[in-house]
C-alpha cells in the first residue's frame, strides 16, 4: 500500500483537530441590553464592531466577552491570591466557546495621583534610574536615589540578638539615600495655605469658626477639639496664644482620650494636607475642591524647581545630562540621546529603554516627556500609552481589546494607528474593537454591527460580515458610512473678537491669536500640537480671570456609582422629589432611594448583595420592594397618576411630556429633560444606573448637564468622542443651535464633520511637540480646502471630495 506522501493522486492529510478552534463562538448573550445575541468571530483576524452609541458594543465585548476571559484566567490562581484580586461575576450568556487570553486596552484614565507621571505608568522611569546609578557621575547610590517616591531615611539603635543560646544586645544602623526633594515630597509643587480661608478668627470654636468644609463642631471633630485640652473652645482664635495657634493648626499627630474614647489629634494644616492635598484636585467633591481652589496656592518647588528630585539626584549625570533633564526632555529626543550612549557594560538594559522610547515615538506620543502628570493626559493620549507595553511584546494567539483607539487622533494619525493594529493581528492575533470612525472600519476583516437603535431599542446583532456587505446591507452604519459633511456656502459674521497675546502654555511658541465670538470655531491640528494648551490654558484661564462665563466641558469621566442616575447626575430628581412632596403634603426626602424613602431591606439599590468571598458575589432582585428601590408606603404617593418609581423607569422622551403639562407640569424638570433630549438620549431611562452607561453616553449626558450652565462662551473638548457617524449630524444641530441663541462655540475637534461645519478655523501644528504650538491657518473651511497647505486641510479636501 503506497503511503499518502508518495501516493500521485494522495489526499492533503486530515486537519488536526486542534486546528478546528479558530472561532469564538458567542451564543445567548444577555448582558446590560443585550437580546439574546449570538455571534461566531473569526480569531486571526480584525474584526470591528460598530453601531450607534448605546446599541450594546462595549457590553458584548468587554463585559461578556473580555470579562469571561479574565474570570477564567483569574480562576487558574490559587484561593489566597483570588482573595486579593478583583472578583468577577460570570456574564450573562449561555455559550462562551474559543476565548483566548484577552488584554483590555481601554479608554480609562491613567491614575491621577501626584506622584504619577508618563516615566512611572510606563516603567520608563525604572529604566533610567538603573542607568543613571550605573554610569551616573559621581555615584551617588542605587536607583532608589534617583526615585522621587523613595525618601531619604537612616536611624540608629539597639537591637536584640540570640546567639550561642544567650541573648546580646548590639548597636545597628541604617541608611536609605532616596531622591525625593525634601522640600515638596517629590510633588514638584508646594502649597501655600490662605489661614483666613480656614476659620474666622472672630469667632471661637463652639461658634463656629471653622469654615473648612466637614470640620462641624456637631460631630467627631467637635469632640476632639473640645477634650483635647490644648486649648478653650469658647475663646475666640484670635485671643489664642502662640501655642495654642500652633496646636491647632500644625500639632504632630497625639493620642487622646475623650469621654473615655482612645482618639488622635493632629492640626489643621497636616489634616488637610493628607485628606485633600494628598488627592488630584479634580476628583474632590465639588465643595470640596472650590474650598481648595479658594484656601489653596500652588507653587513650583523653589528647592528642586519642580523636577521633584533631590539635589544629589539632580548633580550625577551622564555627558552633563542628569536625570531630571532627561525625563523633561521630549521623548523623540531622549531616544536619539539613548541611541548615542554606546556602554557594553548596561548594553541589555539600553536596547529595553531603546525600546520603549521608540515605541512611545512610533504611536505618535514622541511629543511627551516622561516627567508629564498622568493625570493630565486625554483619554486618548492614556490609551496610547497602555498600548505601549503590547507593541514589543511575543505574545501570539492573544485577544486584544481596543476601545476606540481613534479617540483624539488627527485623521493624520489614525493610518499610523491602523499599521499598529493590523501588526498586532499579522502577528496571529486576534484584534476586537469598537469604533465608529470610518478610517478604521475600513480595514477590518470582519464587521458587526450592532442595534438597530440605543438602549433598549438596541442590543440585536444587525449586520455581520465584510465591509463592502456593511456598505450594501440596509443598518443605520452602513447607510451613514459614506456621509460626507458639505462645507456651509455662508458662515455666520463674528460679533466682535476675543484677543489671546503671548500665549506660552506647555508648547504653546508665544502665539497671538484672534478667536471670533458669536460664531462656531473649530481648533483642530495633530495630537500634541498645542490645541488644549492654547483652548483650556489660555482662552479659558483668560476669561475666567475677566469674570466672564466660560462652560467648559472637558473630556473628564463623569463619576458615579452603581446608585447614581441620569436623573441624580443632572440635577433632575430635586424637582422632581419636591413636585412630589408638594403634591402628597409630606416631606421630598421620601422620593429619594438613598435617603428616607429607601426600602429598608436592599437600603434603596434594588438588588440584595451576598458577598461570598474569593468567589464573584451574587445580586438578586429584592423581594421586599421587587427592584423599584423604594419603601411600600412611598409607592402610594402619586404625582400625574404615577409613583416615583414608575417616574424613574420613563424614558427621557416619555418623561418630557409627562412633565409638560397637566397636574404633573414641572418647568424645572421639563427644562433638563429638553436638554437630554437636545443630545440624543431621549431613550435613557431616568434610573438607569450610571455604571451601564456607554462612553458615548456619559460624554453626551456630561454635555447636557453643562448646557445648563450661565455663560456666553461654550468650550467643548472632543465632543464628537464616542459618538456614532449617524449622531454627529444631531451634535452639529446641538452647536447651531447654541450659536443661533448669541454664544460663542469653541470646538477643539479632529472630526471632519465637525470641521466643515465651522463658521472659522484655527490650525494648530505643524507637527506635536516642540514641533507644533504655532498657528499655521486661520479662515473658513472653505479656504483652508483651497489652500490644502496644512495637514488638517489635506484631510479635509478628501474628506469632502474637493
Amino acid at each position: 500500500m503506497k503511503s499518502r506522501a508518495t501516493g500521485t493522486g494522495a489526499q492533503p492529510p486530515a486537519p488536526h483537530v486542534a486546528d478546528s478552534h479558530d472561532l469564538i463562538r458567542v451564543h445567548g448573550a444577555r448582558e446590560n441590553n443585550l437580546k439574546d445575541v449570538s455571534i461566531e468571530i473569526p480569531k486571526r483576524r480584525l474584526t470591528v464592531f460598530t453601531g450607534v452609541s448605546g446599541s450594546g458594543k462595549s457590553s458584548l465585548v468587554f463585559d461578556t466577552i473580555a470579562a469571561e476571559s479574565q474570570r477564567l484566567i483569574n480562576e487558574t490562581y490559587s484561593a489566597f491570591l483570588q482573595g486579593f484580586m478583583p472578583t468577577l461575576a460570570r456574564p450573562e450568556v449561555d455559550v462562551l466557546d474559543g476565548l483566548t487570553t484577552v488584554i483590555t486596552v481601554d479608554q480609562q484614565r491613567l491614575g491621577a495621583d501626584p506622584r504619577s507621571t508618563v516615566g512611572t505608568a510606563t516603567d520608563a522611569n525604572a529604566m533610567l534610574r538603573i542607568l543613571f546609578s550605573r554610569l551616573g557621575k559621581p555615584y551617588i547610590g542605587s536607583p532608589k536615589a534617583f526615585a522621587f517616591n523613595v525618601a531619604s531615611i537612616s536611624g540608629a539603635g539597639a537591637v536584640t540578638v540570640e546567639r550561642g543560646g544567650r541573648t546580646v544586645k548590639e548597636r545597628r544602623s541604617f541608611r536609605i539615600t532616596g531622591g525625593m526633594c525634601p522640600r515638596c515630597e517629590g510633588r514638584g509643587s508646594v502649597t501655600d495655605i490662605d489661614l483666613t480661608e480656614l476659620y474666622d478668627d472672630s469667632k471661637s470654636l463652639n461658634e463656629g469658626a471653622l469654615t473648612i468644609p466637614g470640620y462641624s463642631m456637631d460631630g467627631w471633630y467637635g469632640r476632639i477639639f473640645t477634650g483635647c485640652g490644648f486649648f478653650d473652645p469658647d475663646k475666640p482664635i484670635r485671643r489664642f496664644t502662640k501655642k495654642q495657634l500652633h496646636d491647632l493648626l500644625y500639632k504632630e499627630p497625639t493620642k487622646i482620650k475623650v469621654e473615655g474614647i482612645n482618639l488622635t489629634y493632629e492640626g489643621l494644616i497636616p489634616k488637610i494636607q493628607k485628606s485633600m492635598l494628598a488627592k488630584d484636585v479634580d476628583s474632590l467633591q465639588p465643595h470640596v475642591r472650590a474650598f481648595v481652589e479658594r484656601a489653596v496656592t500652588f507653587a513650583t518647588c523653589p528647592d528642586c524647581d519642580g523636577t521633584r528630585l533631590s539635589e544629589a539626584a539632580r548633580s550625577s549625570k551622564i555627558g552633563g545630562i542628569s536625570i531630571a533633564d532627561a525625563c523633561a526632555m521630549q521623548i523623540s529626543d531622549l531616544a536619539a540621546w539613548v541611541r548615542g550612549l554606546a556602554e557594553p557594560s548596561v548594553a541589555p538594559l539600553l536596547t529595553a529603554l531603546q525600546q520603549t522610547l521608540d515605541s512611545f515615538v512610533e504611536i505618535g506620543l514622541g511629543y511627551l516627556s516622561l516627567d508629564r502628570p498622568s493625570g493630565t493626559l486625554s483619554g486618548g493620549e492614556a490609551q496610547r500609552v497602555k498600548m505601549i507595553r503590547h507593541l514589543g511584546s511575543s505574545l501570539t494567539d492573544t485577544t486584544y481589546v481596543f476601545d476606540e483607539p481613534t479617540t483624539g487622533l488627527h485623521p493624520h494619525d489614525i493610518q499610523r494607528m491602523n499599521d499598529l493594529l493590523l501588526r498586532l493581528r499579522d502577528k496571529g492575533n486576534t484584534v476586537l474593537v469598537v469604533e465608529h470612525k470610518p478610517e478604521l472600519i475600513a480595514i477590518a476583516d470582519h464587521v458587526v454591527d450592532l442595534g438597530p437603535g440605543a438602549g433598549s431599542g438596541g442590543g440585536s446583532v444587525c449586520f455581520e460580515g465584510t465591509v463592502e456587505g456593511l456598505r450594501a446591507g440596509g443598518t443605520v452604519t452602513g447607510r451613514h458610512f459614506d456621509d460626507r459633511a458639505a462645507v456651509k456656502d455662508t458662515v455666520r459674521k463674528p460679533s466682535g473678537v476675543l484677543e489671546i497675546r503671548g500665549a506660552s502654555t506647555h508648547n504653546l511658541q508665544n502665539v497671538d491669536v484672534d478667536i471670533p465670538l458669536g460664531v462656531l470655531t473649530v481648533v483642530t491640528g495633530v495630537a500634541g500640537s498645542g490645541k488644549s494648551s492654547l483652548v483650556h490654558g489660555s482662552l479659558c484661564q483668560q476669561r475666567g480671570a475677566a469674570g466672564e462665563g466660560v462652560v467648559s466641558v472637558d473630556q473628564s469621566a463623569i463619576r458615579g456609582s452603581r446608585r447614581s442616575n441620569p436623573a441624580t447626575y443632572t440635577g433632575l430628581l430635586d424637582p422632581i422629589r419636591k413636585a412630589f412632596a408638594k403634591a402628597n403634603g409630606v416631606k421630598p426626602a421620601l422620593f429619594s432611594a438613598n435617603s428616607e424613602g429607601a426600602c429598608p431591606t436592599c437600603k434603596g439599590a434594588g438588588v440584595v448583595y451576598t458577598d461570598l468571598a474569593i468567589m464573584a458575589g451574587t445580586a438578586t432582585t429584592c423581594e421586599e420592594c421587587d427592584g423599584k428601590r423604594f419603601d411600600a408606603a412611598v409607592l402610594d404617593y402619586h404625582l400625574g397618576g404615577r409613583d416615583i418609581s414608575e417616574v424613574l423607569a420613563m424614558p427621557v422622551a416619555e418623561a418630557l411630556e409627562f412633565f409638560a403639562a397637566g397636574e404633573a407640569r414641572v418647568p424645572a424638570a421639563h427644562k433638563i429633560l429638553e436638554r437630554l433630549a437636545d443630545v440624543g438620549l431621549g431613550y435613557l431611562t431616568l434610573g438607569q444606573p450610571l455604571t451601564t452607561l456607554s462612553g458615548g453616553e456619559r460624554q453626551r449626558l456630561k454635555l447636557a448637564t453643562h448646557l445648563g450652565e450661565k455663560g456666553g462662551i461654550y468650550v467643548l473638548d472632543e465632543p464628537t468622542a464616542g459618538l456614532h457617524l449617524a449622531d454627529v449630524q444631531q451634535l452639529l444641530g446641538l452647536l447651531d443651535r447654541l450659536v443661533d441663541a448669541g454664544k460663542s462655540v469653541v470646538v477643539v475637534e479632529h472630526h471632519q464633520a465637525v470641521m466643515a461645519h465651522a463658521d472659522w478655523l484655527i490650525d494648530l501644528g505643524p507637527g506635536a511637540g516642540h514641533d507644533g504650538g504655532r498657528i499655521v491657518f486661520e479662515g473658513t473651511p472653505a479656504e483652508l480646502i483651497a489652500a490644502r497647505a496644512t495637514l488638517t486641510g489635506e484631510h479635509l479636501a478628501a474628506y469632502v471630495g474637493g
